[in-house]
């Protein structure tokens, strides 16, 4: 190989060395003789000195940490939870970051304020709380507590989820027995409910019944009982059968032959 080809394949070696590519989603912070520059690099490709600077490439979208760990609660009950932590980096706070903190901050500064903010947190916590509706009011106090201590240092914490939480089991077995006595008694309180209802409209119906007897025995004068035997009798003298009739002038007996 000539003499000339070897220096062009090592001015190409060269330029491929010294460029780098930022991608969507990420910045660049340059690092020049431990410097770090001030100035972001936007996404896409740039040319550096490989021989005195680096490209550290930061990525700024919405990341995911999965956290498993144990939170104390407020009677000294020990609570397994697996937590996720979303967050991301400020696009204008990249160089402050790997210039203070570095590349590793994940375990540096966000793993250890997230324990510390959670069992602060979930110590203010009944253990049962946290299974039921005060998850979200406990993932927000510790998502607040954790933007109050790194929130100035160019972590933005999005949310904090409490994914799946598990109870010591002889509480799980409590609250499921407690669960159990709230449905049974709101179940026997909807059949009583029903009883009194159904006993306030047969009382409702004997009195609609009462009333019309009173207002039939009321109405029931003796001209309308003779009256109502005149009309029995007209329509008994209709019948083609033969009829003995035996009255006593008020109330006559009727016989079929």
């Amino acid at each position: 190989m000539k003499k000339s080809s070897l220096i062009s394949l090592a001015l190409i070696l060269v330029f491929f060395s010294s460029c780098v590519t930022v991608r969507q989603g990420s910045v660049g912070v340059k690092r020049t003789v431990g410097k770090i520059d001030e100035k972001i690099i936007e996404p896409g490709a740039t040319v550096f000195n490989p021989f005195a600077s680096k490209v550290i490439v930061v990525p700024i979208t919405t990341e995911n940490i999965e956290v498993a760990l144990t939170l104390p609660s407020k009677e000294g009950l020990n609570v397994n939870a697996d937590i996720s932590i979303l967050y991301h980096i400020e696009k204008d706070k990249a160089t402050q970051i790997v210039s203070e903190i570095g590349m590793a901050y994940e375990n540096t500064v966000i793993l250890p304020v997230f324990r510390a903010s959670a069992a602060d947190v979930t110590a203010r916590y009944m253990a049962k709380a946290m299974h039921t509706g005060n998850r979200f009011e406990i993932e927000s106090a510790v998502k607040e507590q954790m933007m109050k201590i790194i929130g100035d240092r160019g972590f933005v914490i999005e949310a904090v989820l409490m994914k799946s939480i598990q109870l010591p089991d002889g509480l799980y077995r409590a609250i499921e027995e407690k669960l159990q006595a709230e449905q049974d008694a709101q179940r026997m309180e909807f059949i009583l409910q029903k009883e009194k209802q159904e006993a306030a409209r047969r009382i409702i119906e004997a009195e609609g019944i009462r009333d019309a007897n009173k207002i039939i025995s009321e109405g029931l004068t003796p001209q309308i009982i003779q009256y109502k035997s005149i009309e029995a009798y007209r329509e008994l003298s209709k019948s083609p059968n033969a009829k003995l009739v035996i009255g006593s002038g008020t109330q006559p007996i009727l016989m079929e032959p």
